[in-house]
């Protein structure tokens, strides 16, 4: 039978126990908490009172219910006061010492048919249930900070835990209104496993000079849609916790990809934490502020190759602008189409290459559906619509790119194909015009040597579909003019796209972010560790990722996420980076995603 816990036991009342017994006592039950001495209880009844608080002023609690709700709350320091709980939460702070005492306490004070949970984000379930008379009925809980506002709740699994332990937990998170995912139990479980091993990828990109800050930011928000930027994400954390939890998972996986990166710790070293010291990646106006007071925007900053320590340097600035009126598009596939939609409704005049009528006549249906669609949803009016269609004109012969400012291609994701065709654009396009491919994992330089004008070729990495993703990756390569660099930032901004600037380096900043990350999702699946389905919503709901990893795959391609990793591991001889076998299994299969409608899911 299901375990009914009207009664559940807290031990320790800091910023997470606190969280924790509050979520309790909002659902009804009743909490005992405990802690160290008078002084810590005093601050952790200060805690709940300063939620409920903010809850009742803005209206999502009454002042009825907030009484109420303390009316649940017995709190003290005799830690015996918990041996009439069914559960008993243990939320003393993260030191493998201090939770095994405690949880050798509980073990000797509680009948032998209470449930103990330790409330850890890294620390080894097994090491700590193994030091009880009762391991079968020891089991991870890790609550997200703040617990009052996030839904995850993730519950660790061992080796020897009763199933019926878990079935109960599931129903307690399920009842104070969470949501309960279940995993084993590896350095790290679900959520910190994939974020942090993501979150350290992109303090080594910022290490390497390879793009600022702002820019490895804006490029996983606008880019993926994630709520925060990867280094405002570990400033908010602390970056002394995100280093602990990296040790952590490092010492438990040996995986490199884990291993704090140096420049994490030395930002450590110097205080610099995050936003409770008032400066970490970015300096705030003060110690738990949240306004940054020295961003630097692409306008006055083009960076990519070099720069300081803090990734804030500048590459080169103020450099002048070519004129650009006119644009030709090199293909006739989604994101050519979307490219060329754009760039008309923006104003420039757009010519449009394809081999032959019939591609030339797709694409019109397509611009003209896409802008019927625009009409329909009052983005813009009919004279705007017959405006964009009036600046486009299309043809088959790549001599009329003779004329062209900016001369973008956007062909099939094959070097030697790109190759071929800038050496075509070459022997054609004027003098000063300039040459942009938009691939996203190719080296641009490759196609930039195609040519006997190296230093007028680009990379814009669009990203799909055009018309709505904001995120344009602007790719200078070694031999990029400044001039170049400096134009296309300003045909994206005018565009109504928000750039970014990064090295010619395979997978640029997004692709380089992502795909390690779905990477190591596919091996957290093929270990048995948690099912898609758990894994989706651990990152959904506890890191507010608009899609899950395998979601994401699925929508992306099998197949292309498996020829991007595979570029990605060639170029950075990573280990961590080699293709999950489960991927290439997949792939091999034909099972792609939603183009077959079979990929992690059956679609």
């Amino acid at each position: 039978m299901a375990q009914d816990f009207a009664k559940v036991g807290v031990v320790g009342l800091g910023t997470m126990g606190a969280g924790i017994a509050e979520v309790l006592a909002r659902a009804g039950i009743d909490v005992v908490g405990v802690e160290l001495n008078d002084e810590t209880l005093a601050r952790g009844l200060g805690h709940i009172r300063h939620s409920t608080d903010r809850a009742v002023s803005r209206g999502k609690l009454t002042e009825a219910d907030r009484d109420a709700l303390f009316g649940r709350i017995h709190a003290g320091t005799d830690l015996s006061a918990v041996a009439a709980c069914g559960l008993v939460v243990e939320a003393v702070p993260e030191r493998i010492e201090d939770k095994r005492a405690v949880l050798a306490e509980l073990d000797a004070l509680c009948p032998s048919g209470t449930i103990i949970a330790t409330n850890t984000s890294s620390l080894s379930i097994t090491e700590l249930a193994a030091g009880t008379s009762r391991p079968s009925r020891v089991v991870g809980t890790h609550w997200f900070n703040p617990a009052p506002v996030m839904g995850l709740v993730e519950i660790i699994r061992t080796v020897v835990t009763d199933p019926a332990v878990l079935a109960d937990l599931e129903m307690l998170v399920t009842k104070v209104g969470k949501t309960a995912v279940v995993a084993g139990d590896r350095a790290g479980f679900i959520a910190n496993a994939l974020l942090f091993g993501y979150l350290n990828n992109a303090v080594r990109m910022l290490e390497a000079h390879y793009a600022t800050r702002e820019d490895i930011d804006a490029a996983m928000r606008f880019g993926c849609g994630h709520p925060m930027g990867p280094l405002a994400l570990l400033d908010l954390i602390g970056l002394d916790a995100a280093y602990e939890i990296l040790d952590s998972i490092y010492h438990t996986s040996r995986d490199h990809l884990h291993a704090p990166a140096p420049l994490l710790k030395q930002l450590v070293t110097a205080g610099m934490l995050g936003r409770k010291t008032g400066r970490g990646f970015y300096t705030y106006a003060a110690p738990d502020s949240s306004e940054i007071v020295d961003a630097v925007t692409s306008d006055s900053v083009m960076s990519s190759a070099s720069g300081t320590a803090a990734g804030t340097g500048t590459r080169r600035s103020g450099a002048p602008t070519r004129p650009v009126r006119t644009i030709g598009v090199i293909g006739t596939g989604t994101m050519a189409s979307g490219i060329i939609e754009v760039a008309a409704r923006s104003g420039y005049d757009v010519v449009l290459r394809a081999r032959g009528q019939a591609k030339i006549a797709d694409v019109r249906k397509k611009l003209e559906w896409s802008l019927d669609k625009a009409v329909a949803k009052g983005r813009i009016t009919l004279d705007e619509r017959a405006a964009t269609l009036a600046r486009v004109r299309a043809t088959t012969d790549l001599a009329t790119f003779a004329d062209c400012d900016l001369i973008i291609e956007a062909v099939v994701e094959d070097l030697e194909v790109k190759r071929a065709l800038f050496a075509e654009i070459d022997a054609i396009a004027r003098p000063g015009a300039i040459l942009a491919t938009t691939t996203s994992s190719l080296p641009v330089i490759e196609c930039a040597t195609a040519t006997s004008r190296p230093q007028d070729v680009v990379g814009m990495h669009w990203f799909n579909p055009a018309q709505v993703m904001r995120l344009v990756e602007i790719v200078p390569t070694v031999l990029t003019a400044d001039d170049v660099t400096a134009t296309v930032l300003e045909v994206a901004r005018a565009a109504g796209k928000h750039p970014v600037l990064c090295a010619d380096r395979a997978g640029f900043i997004v692709n380089a972010l992502l795909f390690p990350y779905l990477n190591d999702a596919v091996r957290m699946l093929e270990a048995h560790y948690a099912d898609v389905e758990a894994i989706d919503t651990a990152m959904k709901v506890g890191c507010a990722h608009p899609m899950g990893p395998f979601e994401l795959a699925d929508v992306v391609g099998l197949d292309v996420t498996l020829a991007i990793v595979r570029t990605l591991y060639l170029e950075f001889r990573e280990p961590g980076y080699a293709p999950a076998p489960l991927l290439e299994h997949l792939v091999k299969a034909g099972y792609l995603g939603r183009k077959t409608r079979r990929g992690f899911r059956v679609h």
